[in-house]
């Protein structure tokens, strides 16, 4: 496709749909972005999620592309942010300093195996932003986590605050003039939108729905996640701390007002009902073994979400001319979202005769 103003339509209104709508948009397109449900009010995974922006922490579980992706996202999130910023007027709290993983004396094999595990997934690369902190140099990061005798610092990770971020994005569409249409369902053919009453045209659509669009990416599936948002003056963390254990892991991500985000389950499941108990009790308790502070925090918020996942967990995108699938981004899409962003515009830019998946 010439690099000309296109007209185009984009189904799904997450974070990847946003994100999409506004940078395309910046660029001078034409653009209509679709949502099923209240474009002021999102009910999706982003919405639910942490905002943690973690390639080094994932990239123990998860293979090489989606470190890279992640490390290619750590360059544009600052950028992008300043630039909403500046646009909207309204802050989007993005805090870029690092994250610390810790472990109870009994279990610091796990910080071992992970520190083993990330050196050799990177091979020759450089490892400087994995640093190991003993007792004296974690207490003096962080205060309050003194009874822990040593820690892993990820200095390259950042966080933002997803709350905060959406609305801003919905801000930004607006001030650009871009198309809102909510509380449409619809479906996606090349260079078509299709309502339950009526058929739009297009020159390019975007379809970024998630598990909206399950009928057309094979092997596409939602995993449950559950995440508690908790209150207390009691205990301050300055950055997003993750804690290792032979048969969970939890994080606490610090959020504004004395408010920790704490997460998070995975579940082979598209359960939608509330967090269960067993969920609850696994949380709270992994929460208090950080600090016995906790044990009085407040209970705010409970959360539940399905991310939709490919069978391999990696995201997808598939192309064809007139139309460009996004899916699969799993638990990883604050991480992946600005990379996959830069991937549609090029695609946008050069010939549409491909599927491309991260492998």
């Amino acid at each position: 496709m010439a690099q000309t103003e296109l007209n185009i339509g984009i189904a799904g209104a997450g974070l990847m749909g946003r994100l999409l709508a506004w940078r395309l948009s910046e660029k001078g397109h034409h653009i209509t972005l679709f949502e099923a449900g209240c474009l002021e009010k999102p009910l999706g995974a982003c919405h639910t999620a942490a905002g943690m922006i973690a390639p080094l922490s994932e990239l123990f579980h998860c293979p090489l592309p989606i470190y890279q992706l992640g490390m290619q996202s750590l360059q544009y999130w600052p950028l992008w942010v300043e630039e909403l910023q500046q646009l909207t007027g309204s802050d989007v709290d993005y805090r870029q300093a690092g994250s610390l993983l810790i472990a109870h004396p009994q279990d610091r094999t796990e910080l071992q195996q992970f520190h083993q595990e990330i050196r050799a997934k990177l091979g020759g690369q450089s490892t400087e932003q994995l640093q190991w902190l003993d007792k004296n140099a974690l207490k003096n990061m962080e205060p309050d986590l003194e009874h822990f005798d040593q820690g892993l610092f990820l200095a390259s990770e950042a966080d933002i605050d997803n709350r905060k971020l959406l609305p801003v994005l919905l801000s930004a569409l607006k001030k650009n003039k871009v198309t809102l249409r909510e509380n449409i369902s619809v479906e996606c053919t090349p260079g078509k939108i299709h309502t339950d009453n009526k058929t739009e045209s297009f020159d390019l659509v975007i379809d970024a729905r998630g598990l909206g669009a399950k009928n057309q990416i094979p092997g596409l599936r939602g995993v449950r996640g559950e995440v508690m948002v908790v209150e207390t003056p009691e205990v301050k963390l300055t950055r997003p701390v993750r804690l290792l254990h032979p048969r969970y892991q939890l994080y606490a991500v610090p959020r504004a007002n004395n408010q920790i985000v704490i997460g998070a389950t995975e579940i082979e499941s598209e359960d939608m009902s509330p967090i269960s108990l067993r969920s609850t009790m696994e949380l709270s308790s992994a929460l208090y073994s950080i600090h016995p502070a906790f044990a009085e925090a407040r209970i705010l918020e409970t959360r539940v979400n399905c991310r939709p996942a490919t069978m391999d967990n990696l995201p997808v995108v598939k192309s064809e001319q007139g139309l460009i699938r996004i899916n699969g981004l799993f638990r990883h899409g604050y991480l992946l979202a600005p990379a996959l962003v830069a991937q549609v515009e090029q695609k946008i830019y050069q010939p549409i005769s491909q599927t491309e998946q991260v492998t």
